[in-house]
């Protein structure tokens, strides 16, 4: 039916666009078979103007599915019910995929006008299938009579997860509350790009330009040359310039000797998108938590935190409240004591001032130095991209025996992007791993991992593979110099790739439950898991070269890495923790009227006991996590997973041996292969044979 469909559509737009034109010119690549290799999406025929005629006729082709699934004479079943629905909107799936990675990676002017005029009728579209009601009776009769039909674990699930996702979209509701729900949803997909579209402009606006050679004092060679070529960028040849991605502003807190610039820069970072000006974001996050609380309301639920994390393994806020908690509270102690060493030390420097949260990375890195005779500078010659990519490549190949080679002329969203074949150990194709790592004003910070094809089975029994993508936002090529990476970095590679496998290794029947469709909370434990490998001595020695000579790294820089392992801990998981209650505290406010976000903040850090020398690590007007990109009442969740994974690591301690063949077998078939394909805690206890405990997360933080 979909290639009739298709056929129709394409006839269609030929027709519309006149007689006699090229047809390079009137086909639009979403409308055809991605004539690539491995099928990736043709990127370098994809111009903007096919996104608003392909996303039209995705929603009508979609509209169109629904309707007949939902108007089959037949008696719902499975197979013509919820199966059906899960196989339908191919082609909306295709554009969508495409047009909101490339925005998030590569936008500009263009993309967003699109994304505003599409973001409205996509939850329209949305809303229109989850309310209607038709559809709805369908699927709950499937759901009442599922333990009588004979289905599959992951055939259960599905039917599970379809009904859950109806009642949790709005179709038990009464006809004006869904009215109500509708408009609700179309203002929050437009308050996301709201607060995206403000968080870029804030970013790309800063810039702290320095032109007396003295104000580079204490910044290592390679800061100072990568500021000079940020300059010649903007057209300031012979100045510098730091600006507010990471890799720009984290090296000037760490090394500047100018304690005045240092507060300049790091205000700027943090009073992101809360300048009172044309992007700020206050008044957009008042819409947001009046207009959760609002749709959590008319859900049931007291709070929005409350719809969100009852759809999670935590079930509950105040079990969220309370994990948070338990590793809050010797964190917090900790970084006590760590701001105590480090006024120790400005006072025994003379430095006549007190603590402040900009000297903290400054004076952090000193105290390092003279504890462990480690600083970052000594590691970056080691951390040369290409080697830790390759690095982790090889963890991959000694855990699954996956392979990867390098595809040269491929579609690329971006001239930087490189792509690589994934085969199995027995030579079998598993997937296409495209990978992104330079920052640009037109992407996004941070760092993530998404599919631009999901994997899942054909109707006629093909296991189509997936097509992933790792965008970061690394170090640059300096010069003559390649991308020497931080150690943050280094783990950030690791951690993005853990949930590349999660993709990668998919073996799922649906594209709903494949992959890392899973709950927010466990979602995290593939890639958390993966950042355990990076400090391991076999590890290192695999990819931390020096980039010049080729040296392994010394025994001797490992075993201060490994002694350094637990340094500044409590300010790291203080700030972060910090992070994930405001987040609980925004989401679990039965009131939401007239909030004063900046007096919110600085209330919930005071209840917490946040020491001023410590800021959240995301502010509020910047906190994008949990505003646009689905981790609201979710950011708890990376210290969930981080249970798990500490505990899931521990397998291969227990068994002697990091790269142990049967612990990465277990692992792979109960968590990289599943997906969300059965309860997450049934995967884990399937793994390891127990249920995980928060002694071995304290441990590694050095905090029990």
């Amino acid at each position: 039916m979909n290639k009739i469909v298709l056929t129709i559509a394409v006839a269609g737009i030929l027709i519309s666009c006149g007689k006699k034109q090229p047809v390079t010119e009137v086909m639009n690549p979403f409308f055809e078979k991605y004539d690539t290799p491995y099928e990736v999406p043709p990127f370098d025929k994809i111009l903007n103007a096919h996104y608003l005629p392909a996303f039209t006729e995705g929603m009508t082709q979609h509209a169109a599915e629904i309707e007949a699934i939902a108007g089959n004479a037949e008696a719902p079943t499975f197979a013509n019910t919820i199966e059906a629905l899960d196989r339908s909107g191919d082609l909306l799936s295709r554009v969508s995929i495409v047009f909101f990675n490339v925005k998030e990676a590569h936008t500009n002017d263009s993309l967003n006008a699109i994304a505003e005029e599409v973001a409205p009728k996509l939850s329209q579209h949305h809303d229109a299938i989850l309310l209607n009601e038709t559809l709805f009776a369908r699927v709950k009769a499937v759901y009442e009579n599922r333990d009588s039909l004979t289905l599959t674990p992951e055939q259960m699930r599905l039917v599970t997860e379809t009904y859950k996702g109806f009642v949790r979209g709005g179709a038990n509701l009464p006809a004006e509350k869904k009215e109500e729900l509708k408009k609700i949803n179309e203002q929050l997909a437009l308050l996301d790009l709201k607060f995206d579209k403000n968080l870029l402009a804030e970013t790309n606006g800063f810039k702290l330009v320095l032109e007396d050679k003295a104000d580079l004092a204490g910044l290592p060679e390679n800061v100072v040359a990568g500021a000079a070529e940020e300059a010649k960028a903007a057209g300031m040849e012979g100045k510098w310039v730091f600006t507010l991605q990471k890799p720009s502003w984290i090296p000037f807190l760490t090394y500047s000797d100018k304690r005045e610039l240092r507060e300049k820069l790091y205000k700027a970072m943090y009073n992101r998108a809360n300048n009172d000006n044309e992007n700020d974001n206050k008044e957009v996050i008042r819409q947001y938590l009046k207009l959760r609380l609002q749709k959590a309301n008319l859900m049931g639920y007291p709070n929005w935190a409350s719809f969100v994390v009852d759809d999670n393994m935590a079930k509950t806020p105040e079990n969220v409240y309370n994990l948070l908690t338990q590793v809050w509270t010797p964190a917090i102690a900790r970084a006590k004591e760590e701001a105590a060493d480090i006024q120790a030390m400005i006072d025994r420097e003379g430095g006549n001032f007190k603590l402040e949260s900009w000297d903290w990375w400054y004076y952090a890195e000193k105290v390092r130095k003279e504890k462990f005779n480690l600083d970052e500078e000594q590691l970056r010659p080691y951390f040369e991209l290409n080697n830790v990519r390759d690095g982790v490549f090889g963890v991959a190949n000694k855990l699954y025996g996956l392979t990867f080679t390098k595809m040269e002329n491929m579609p690329l969203f971006h001239p930087e992007c490189e792509v690589y074949e994934v085969k199995d150990g027995d030579g079998s194709f598993i997937g296409v791993l495209y990978m992104d790592y330079f920052p640009r004003a037109s992407k996004k910070g941070g760092a993530w991992m998404t599919n631009y094809r999901e994997q899942y089975t054909s109707p006629d029994g093909v296991n189509v593979r997936p097509v992933v993508s790792i965008t970061c936002n690394f170090s640059k090529p300096v010069g003559d110099k390649p991308s020497l990476l931080s150690y943050d970095e280094v783990e950030t590679l690791f951690h993005e790739f853990g949930h590349g496998l999660h993709g990668l290794l998919s073996q799922c029947t649906y594209k709903s439950l494949a992959g890392t469709n899973v709950p927010r909370d466990f979602v995290e434990l593939p890639s958390q898991i993966m950042e355990h490998w990076v400090d391991q001595p076999e590890v290192l020695k695999m990819y931390a070269r020096h980039y010049q000579t080729g040296e392994v790294i010394p025994q001797e820089l490992i075993d201060k890495l490994d002694k350094a392992g637990k340094f500044n801990q409590g300010f790291a998981t203080s700030e972060f923790i910090a992070a994930a209650l405001l987040d609980m505290d925004y989401h679990t406010l039965t009131n939401a009227d007239n909030i004063d976000v900046n007096a919110f903040e600085l209330k919930a850090m005071e209840k917490i006991g946040l020491i001023s020398q410590i800021i959240p690590r995301y502010r509020s007007t910047y906190f994008a996590h949990i505003f646009s990109w689905g981790y609201s009442s979710g950011y708890y969740a990376y210290t969930w997973s981080e249970v798990l994974d500490a505990d899931a690591f521990e397998a291969f301690k227990e068994a002697g041996n990091i790269f142990d063949p049967a612990v990465a077998k277990a692992f792979r078939s109960n968590i990289l292969e599943k997906g969300g394909t059965e309860d997450p805690m049934k995967l884990y206890l399937q793994f390891r044979g127990k249920e995980p405990n928060i002694q071995p997360l304290l441990k590694n933080r050095g905090l029990n």
